[in-house]
């Protein structure tokens, strides 16, 4: 018979552990269509405090909720090609209802700008109807890839997609930039996982889009960067395609009013940020959640009890515990009770450290007699005693104080990791040693394709390749917005540390997901 729990030490093989964790925490399920997965109560709670949180924020823009249907006509999703090349190999197509072949296809969305935009061009008629702020939360569908990985890389997944269009590049701009701040904030600041903010270059940009905005993730483990979500200034290139115009306010005098093509951005973040979470935090005894999106956030569970315990002491250890537990929920903590007399304590214990239950209380007789509880973490396993009479308070002090430490802890780890590299012959070193590499970089494509060549390369002569984990190139996860100063770039002076030409600006290259 199999042990339960996680078999597989995350620093001995990290894709197997996370299999395992996102498994056996009962995060997901697998699926019988492959590449697909069922997202477990435990995974989508951590989604809707994402939705209510980011929803919040857009709200709070002026953004409001749509929802457009998920199918595609080919001659719509074929008008915008420099667009939806970039996803064509992905596109799943529906050809027939039933025995009937279809007199057209329909595609499945892998996004939606070629499903919204020409409706943007009937609504909006005058700049007096913009800006036009839409968001919606649903499912796309990219199908082609041979390794699928839970949240990271799944055919279907679920996101939230923003659409908007505005007067001038300045507003959209500022609203690429606001958005990007948001997705920032629910990385830090619910799932205490860092991220880097920046653009991505002109080869890793978006399809069809002018600036592409981006947080960037970090897993030491694996010494890979991971795009966490990304926020689009699109210019006016959608506008053109779908014919979005508005006719200028302010013509030269005794001119026609020509028409002026609206400016518009895209932004999207999906379900892949609760895999980078689980990724960062978790550990060998496996899932470790912060507490802002814990379904349940603590676990009472009575201790203490004998075989020789009598009836009457049984049943004083466990309603003290349902009385804890009725304080707790009435706080507004989301708390529960571990009654089950088959099991012992023990046997609890590594249940709901496996499931990332921050917190664990433990009553039992001498506890009762004492007037306290005992807290426990799971992300560090320190044990403290707790006052009954402040046991709210406590704990909700306890969870602010774990949500900001592993947060803390995440962030260390990540600048320890982020090197500066100023010469090529350090660069490979770098990556081999889990690092992510910040480069004075020319911003050139073919500079980037050499570096992607050459790292590759350097690898695979200091290393075998593994099947299981195949070498990669390093790529440019973003030029960030704050940029080193120790040295920093001067123009004309400081050269690319790949090429030699002039480098423009420091940009973060590594291996990624």
């Amino acid at each position: 018979m199999t042990k339960p729990g996680i078999q597989t030490r995350k620093s001995e093989n990290f894709s197997k552990w996370y299999q395992e964790v996102v498994l056996e925490s009962e995060m997901l399920s697998h699926y019988n269509v492959s590449g697909c997965y069922i997202l477990r109560p435990r995974a989508h709670f951590v989604w809707e405090q994402i939705q209510e949180f980011f929803g919040a924020g857009i709200k709070a823009m002026g953004v409001r909720n749509c929802y457009f249907p998920m199918f595609v006509s080919s001659q719509v999703l074929e008008r915008e090609k420099d667009h939806i090349e970039g996803f064509a190999p992905e596109v799943a197509w529906v050809t027939k209802a039933g025995s009937k072949d279809l007199n057209e296809h329909l595609a499945i969305r892998p996004t939606s700008e070629t499903v919204m935009y020409p409706y943007f061009g009937d609504w909006i008629r005058s700049h007096r109807d913009l800006p036009l702020r839409l968001n919606q939360w649903c499912s796309v569908v990219r199908w082609e890839f041979k390794n699928p990985q839970p949240f990271l890389r799944t055919r279907e997944f679920l996101w939230q997609e923003g659409h908007c269009a505005y007067f001038s590049k300045e507003q959209a701009m500022a609203e690429a930039r606001a958005v990007l701040t948001l997705y920032r904030r629910v990385y830090e600041e619910l799932l205490a996982v860092p991220v880097i903010e920046g653009e991505k270059s002109e080869k890793e940009k978006f399809a069809g889009g002018v600036t592409t905005t981006t947080v960037e993730g970090f897993i030491p483990e694996t010494g890979r960067g991971i795009q966490g979500g990304t926020s689009h200034y699109l210019g006016q290139n959608f506008s053109r395609m779908f014919n979005v115009v508005v006719e200028d306010p302010a013509p030269s005098a005794g001119a026609e009013r020509p028409k002026l093509f609206v400016h518009q951005t895209s932004w999207g973040l999906s379900t892949r940020t609760i895999g980078v979470m689980v990724m960062l935090h978790s550990d060998d005894k496996g899932l470790v959640l912060p507490p802002r999106v814990a379904e349940t956030q603590v676990v009472i569970i009575p201790c203490g009890l004998q075989a020789k315990t009598t009836d009457a002491e049984r049943s004083r250890v466990n309603d003290a515990c349902l009385a804890a537990e009725a304080r707790l929920r009435k706080a507004g903590i989301r708390v529960e009770t571990d009654l089950r007399d088959i099991y012992t304590p023990g046997f609890k214990f590594n249940h709901w450290e496996l499931r990332g239950v921050p917190l664990r209380l433990e009553i039992g007789p001498k506890d009762i007699s004492r007037d306290q509880v005992t807290l426990v973490r799971r992300d560090t396993f320190a044990r403290e005693s707790v006052a009954m009479g402040s046991m709210e308070e406590t704990v909700s002090l306890a969870m602010v104080k774990m949500q900001g430490e592993m947060l803390a802890k995440a962030r260390k780890a990540m600048d320890e990791r982020v090197k500066v590299v100023l010469r090529w012959e350090d660069f490979v070193p770098a990556l081999n040693s889990k690092c992510l590499a910040l480069i004075p970089w020319c911003e050139r494509e073919e500079c980037e394709e050499q570096i992607k060549t050459r790292s590759t390369r350097d690898v695979m002569a200091d290393e075998p390749e593994d099947e299981r984990e195949p070498s990669m190139g390093a790529k440019s996860l973003c030029l960030p917005y704050a940029q080193p100063q120790d040295p920093p770039i001067v123009h004309g002076e400081t050269k690319c540390a790949q090429c030699g030409q002039n480098a423009l600006r420091y940009a973060l290259f590594g291996r990624s997901y």
